[in-house]
């Protein structure tokens, strides 16, 4: 009875302080140790998994509330957030058959899961600096691999992919990697979140040729203690510089 009433009073929330029939959507990677990862809610009393989310309020920009929802699922402020894409078919999914999943009273259902256009954003986070939170609907929230990822609901699984499409073309255009090293960190820590991001290895020559050529990185006089080998200098970003090459979109690694 309270988890009804609780549903009764967040429709009512919904019609009074949020755009009806509009929602967000965030494809929220996570990079750590050579690693990339996708956080994923799970509805309550289910083994279905969808991608986190949230409504946008009245008088409220929607970059401010894709911002907001971010912050409640990770606890992080200082993202990297990117819009992405509109989703708009007429039939994105399946109701009836969604609404069999999941476990919500059946006279609440359709006023929760209906057809919405959907604004996609992604954001990149290092992931071992976030403490995953889930919301009223769900009850677990967790970091899944890229590859694979599991059979979602709605259409997120299609939205996941376009995503990661995008973040890798991107790297084409715009520097990556702010936020997601540590404050000083070698060319080959650099090189490794690239080559995970797009999938692939590259050539370690040209990425440093071209890395130091975009005038973002500075190279301390210290060098990476530990190795075995020949220890490699460290770098880190020239946060002004970065900032002007975000603005100018110069071309990055292809």
């Amino acid at each position: 009875m309270e988890y009804k009433k609780e549903i009764a009073r967040l429709i009512h929330d919904f019609k009074e302080n949020y755009l009806p029939f509009v929602s967000l959507d965030l494809v929220i990677f996570g990079f750590h140790g050579g690693q990339l990862k996708v956080l994923l809610l799970r509805w309550k009393e289910t083994n279905d998994w969808c991608l986190p989310g949230g409504r946008i309020r009245h008088g409220e920009n929607l970059e401010a509330a894709a911002y907001r929802s971010l912050r409640e699922r990770t606890g992080l402020s200082e993202i990297f957030l990117q819009q992405f894409h509109t989703f708009g078919d007429a039939a994105r999914y399946n109701v009836p058959e969604t609404l069999a999943k999941l476990n919500l009273p059946h006279e609440f259902g359709k006023e929760l899961i209906s057809r919405d256009v959907s604004v996609g954003y992604y954001a990149l986070v290092e992931f071992d600096q976030v403490a995953p939170t889930a919301d009223f609907f769900t009850e677990e929230c967790r970091w899944w691999d890229v590859d694979p990822i599991p059979p979602l609901l709605f259409d997120h699984n299609a939205m996941i992919t376009l995503a990661l499409k995008t973040l890798r073309q991107q790297l084409s255009y715009q520097p990556i990697g702010y936020n997601l090293l540590p404050e000083k960190f070698t060319m080959p820590d650099l090189q490794q979140l690239y080559e995970t991001i797009l999938g692939q290895s590259l050539d370690r020559r040209n990425f440093q040729k071209r890395m130091i050529g975009y005038g973002i990185l500075e190279r301390l006089e210290e060098r990476k203690t530990g190795g075995a080998h020949k220890a490699p200098y460290l770098y880190r970003f020239n946060k002004e510089s970065y900032q002007q090459a975000l603005a100018d979109e110069r071309l990055f690694v292809r």
